[in-house]
């Protein structure tokens, strides 16, 4: 008896010995939509949260979200805390060991300068005198660091491009840097003569995920997963449900 209610236990989903751990990743809280909109701690809707969970379904095991500051996220994943980070690119962390392995770019960001509808002048970023000028707290823009470095320009950080956004509108300062996305989702809920507006590209970078080399984590799966999201077409599938929504959801 006792041998047939272990086997008939084992049988059960997530009791038995091959119930898959769950895939634990990382979200930025610095992140909005329409990348991710955050609520009580916990991811509920956006880009990476559909593409994350389309990927986990895929690969067959449970899902974890993990909300973590965004200067804290690499610290969290060399203690194992979490398992994968999207949405980063190789050039933001140059010194990477080898204890991690790369997918291939999956999403494309634009960043830009931008400005209030009452400014519409393009400018040469170069040139720019000296001022405070919108940014995420622990983002990096290569484009404009040489000027932030010799103090040309000084950074005005805030938490989330939200915020950034928000501020520019309300006059706290003349320009400020946006993603496309994020520009373009913040703008769905702008009245047509408020409308931010671009008014230099600064950079165009390419973003995928990276996974911990661990044994206990299918990495191979989670990566010809990701490669066969993109080959088919399906993360840019997801990208333009929500880059071209007319009735977009809470920041």
């Amino acid at each position: 008896m006792r041998l047939v209610l272990s086997a008939a236990v084992a049988l059960l989903p997530g009791l038995g010995l091959g119930a898959e751990a769950p895939l634990r990743f990382s979200i930025a809280d610095s992140w909005t939509m329409p990348l991710v909109h955050i609520e009580d701690n916990q991811p509920t809707q956006g880009i990476l949260y559909d593409m994350i969970q389309s990927l986990a379904r895929q690969v067959g095991s449970p899902v974890e979200f993990h909300v973590i500051a965004r200067l804290r996220l690499q610290a969290a994943m060399e203690r194992g805390d979490v398992d994968v980070r999207c949405y980063a690119a190789q050039s933001w962390l140059p010194g990477l060991s080898g204890d991690y392995i790369w997918s291939l770019p999956l999403i494309t960001q634009r960043d830009y300068l931008v400005a209030r509808a009452d400014n519409t002048t393009p400018v040469d970023p170069a040139t720019l005198a000296p001022q405070n000028i919108g940014a995420v707290l622990g983002y990096s823009y290569p484009t404009l660091q040489g000027q932030f470095d010799k103090g040309q320009l000084l950074r005005d950080d805030a938490r989330s491009q939200y915020q950034v956004l928000e501020k520019l509108r309300a006059g706290r300062y003349r320009y400020a840097i946006s993603s496309q996305f994020s520009l373009n989702w913040f703008n769905q809920q702008q009245p047509p003569g408020q409308q931010l507006h671009s008014v230099a590209f600064l950079e165009e970078q390419r973003l995928g995920c990276y996974v911990r080399n661990d044994p206990k984590v299918p990495v191979q799966r989670i990566l010809r997963t990701l490669l066969r999201m993109k080959m088919s077409g399906e993360i840019d599938q997801i990208i333009a449900h929500y880059t071209s929504a007319t009735e977009p959801p809470p920041p």
